[in-house]
């Protein structure tokens, strides 16, 4: 109902399309912007509390907004930074709100989880617009936006009666910076993680040219008022709630890449025919699609992110989806505004038609990949290091080094089965890495990393998943010799600097 009066409350302030679709760049790009720094804070603070005060600040803000519309003060730079503010809130709640679905269900329960709460976001998404499009049409955008302030507060109850219980720490606390630090480590150095994130781009800047551009549609292309706005806003709602249904039979017969493959086709020829045809029911048929497609799209790219990363580092990794996702959104709004200003609606629906069907050729290169819940799991398989006195949490640099014997016939094979190792230690702490060759005994290798301190190499020990312990244990296989390849650990000691220098003759 929110973005009803949003969308259509900038349209009737007689500003340019790009005006316009800035109302969902206000609302997106907070989320490009903020979701890695909230996703540090989902970790390594309470998220029952975190999510409650963040919601009672959205809620003065959407009532200050009903205010200023109710009272006639409402402007368009004040429309969007209202928006902007809102947008914040949601940036800085949503990783925890979506970590959260964890915390409520077993890991294997994942998919259906998401695949719930899609179906209660988008039934909200298939009644919400309808009403608040007649909400506007009778009594303005100030009687939704006072509505969209109330609601904060049902939130608000059912966040006060959960009952959240941080899950124990198995090694020291991370700080703010480096929980950030660690988690854009984890994401640059896990494939998976990598390949989700291209999807997700490649999809959301084409994709969000529909979701731009529909208050533009409605007035301009199709010659609708703000309640046809309100049902083509129904309608991508109601084909979203429908797909939610379409994508779990889906999910049963077809792989996930195979879904982002149909998802993102009947993206491409919904938009198409939006721009083709100038007749309000057939764009509602063809918009329904696009939220078949769009929730198909979504869940799959949720259910990658959330089933793919451990409980450490989840809501950090789930905050580089947001980035990403919310990047591409209010980079895309942006740019199709901008482009519906110069080229027209019609020929700017094409051109990000074009432009799905384009990204498909990464499919290939970059296809979304899951681990199994038991090869996330905790493996504990690290032995604790030998310590001969006390070492500070914050002692460090930490380098670790790992002596092996290998045969020479299995030079190649032990190299190859170390490149694996390299991202497993990189992903969980490391930020140098190397494998060397002694130079009198060729058999003799050793393997160097380095971590920041000794509680971040702690906080390692913690991290070593099921799918690492597989991945160490098929290059120690390759060592040969009576004893186990040894482990040494160092810590990095201050050296005062211009210490004096004896004469040398």
């Amino acid at each position: 109902m929110h973005d009803v009066g949003a969308g259509w409350a900038m349209t009737s302030l007689g500003t340019s399309a790009f005006m316009v679709a800035l109302v969902q760049a206000a609302a997106t790009t907070p989320m490009f912007l903020l979701s890695l720094p909230a996703g540090a804070f989902a970790d390594v603070v309470d998220r029952r509390k975190l999510m409650l005060a963040v919601q009672a600040g959205m809620l003065i803000i959407a009532a200050i907004l009903a205010w200023a519309a109710g009272g006639g003060w409402l402007t368009a730079t004040g429309l969007l930074a209202a928006t902007a503010g809102l947008g914040i809130g949601a940036a800085m709640v949503n990783p925890a709100w979506q970590t959260a679905m964890t915390d409520l269900v077993p890991a294997e329960e994942l998919p259906s989880a998401a695949a719930l709460n899609s179906i209660s976001l988008n039934l909200s998404r298939a009644v919400g617009p309808a009403l608040g499009g007649l909400l506007v049409a009778r009594l303005g955008p100030s009687a939704v936006f006072a509505l969209n302030a109330v609601s904060f507060m049902g939130i608000i109850a059912a966040l006060w009666a959960w009952r959240y219980q941080r899950p124990p720490q198995a090694a020291p606390a991370e700080r703010f910076l480096g929980a950030m630090q660690a988690g854009v480590r984890y994401v640059r150095h896990s494939p998976s993680m990598r390949s989700q994130l291209v999807r997700t781009a490649s999809f959301t800047l084409f994709a969000s040219a529909l979701w731009a551009l529909m208050p533009l549609i409605a007035r301009r292309h199709l010659d609708m008022g703000p309640t046809g706005y309100g049902m083509l806003l129904a309608s991508l709602g109601a084909g979203a709630v429908a797909g939610t249904f379409i994508h779990a039979r889906a999910r049963a017969r077809m792989t996930p890449n195979a879904i982002v493959v149909a998802a993102t086709g009947l993206s491409a020829a919904a938009t198409t025919t939006v721009g083709l045809v100038g007749v309000p029911w057939i764009a509602c048929l063809a918009i329904a699609g696009a939220g078949v497609a769009w929730v198909s799209m979504v869940v799959s790219l949720n259910v990658a992110a959330l089933a793919g990363t451990p409980g450490w580092v989840r809501a950090r990794a789930l905050a580089c989806y947001f980035t990403v996702f919310f990047g591409g959104m209010a980079i895309g709004s942006a740019t199709w505004g901008s482009c519906a200003d110069h080229v027209g609606i019609p020929s700017t629906l094409f051109i990000s038609s074009a432009g799905l069907l384009a990204t498909l050729a990464t499919i290939r290169r970059h296809p979304l990949r899951t681990p199994t819940p038991e090869e996330l799991r905790f493996s504990n398989h690290w032995e604790d290091p030998a310590v001969a006195r006390e070492i500070r949490a914050d002692d460090g640099p930490v380098v670790v080094t790992i002596e092996y014997f290998i045969q020479e016939a299995d030079t190649r094979n032990f190299i190859d089965a170390m490149g694996p190792v390299s991202q497993t230690r990189y992903r969980d702490g490391a930020f140098s890495w190397t494998l060397s060759r002694c130079t009198h005994n060729p058999r003799r290798w050793l393997e160097v990393f380095m971590v920041e301190s000794w509680a971040e190499h702690l906080r390692q020990h913690a991290r070593a998943t099921i799918a690492d312990r597989k991945i160490q244990v098929r290059a120690k296989r390759f060592h040969v010799g009576p004893d186990k390849p040894r482990v040494s650990h160092f810590v990095a000691v201050d050296v005062p600097r211009g210490a004096a220098v004896a004469d040398v003759p």
